[in-house]
Order: structure tokens, then C-alpha cells, then sequence
């Protein structure tokens, strides 16, 4: 399978502010896991959350103070980050670009809940 990263749309996210998801390969698609590109536009945010599913994130493009439980960082560009199923974490843009980055998740059923 071959996609390309001009054919999909971009769903916005019910929270938070300025944010949209496309999934680019869905559990429809692979048996184990899910692949997503997600869009934070310049000054929006993600409010503190959970997910019942562990997170693998690389950072295309901007920056963000990122907080995951207790630790907080600058994510940007080319960074890697992880996060374990039921951590706290939120993002928050800075600087003059859109926050976009993909995140890989288990095909498994998330619970997202808003803290």
C-alpha cells in the first residue's frame, strides 16, 4: 500500500484549540497499528488528557511546550517523543509555525478522557 499525504482531509478536534487529525493508516489498514497526522495551529493548544493507549510521536514541523505527567518540554521539529497509556499530557504552540506531527498508536480501543 502507497498513500500519499495530499489525498487526505483533516478532521478538527473536538478540544482544544486549533487542532485537526487525519489518519493516514487505519486499523482497517493494518492489523496492529494506526498511524495519524495531527495539525496545532500557530497559538492553539490540547488540554490536559489521558488516553488508554500508548503514544509515539514525531515532530514534523514547529514547536510546543509539551507537558507529559510531570515533565515538561519544548518539542520541536525531528524530536521523538513517547507516551505511556493513562499519562496526563498536554501541548501548547509557541513561535510562529504550526505544530504538526505523527503519531502512532496500537490498533486497540482508546478511551480519551479530558482532565
Amino acid at each position: 500500500m502507497i498513500k500519499n499525504i495530499n489525498d487526505f482531509s483533516f478532521t478538527p478536534l473536538p478540544v482544544g484549540i486549533g487542532g485537526s487529525m487525519s489518519v493516514l493508516i487505519s486499523s482497517d489498514d493494518a492489523p496492529h497499528f494506526a498511524m495519524r497526522k495531527f495539525i496545532i495551529k500557530k497559538e492553539g493548544s490540547m488540554p490536559f488528557h489521558t488516553n488508554t493507549v500508548e503514544h509515539e510521536q514525531y515532530v514534523l514541523s514547529g514547536s510546543a511546550k509539551v507537558v507529559i505527567g510531570e515533565e515538561e518540554t519544548i518539542a520541536k521539529k525531528d524530536d521523538i517523543l513517547f507516551i505511556p497509556a493513562g499519562v496526563p499530557h498536554s501541548y501548547e504552540v509557541i513561535g510562529d509555525e504550526d505544530y504538526e506531527f505523527l503519531c502512532l498508536v496500537p490498533n486497540l480501543e482508546d478511551k480519551i478522557e479530558i482532565l
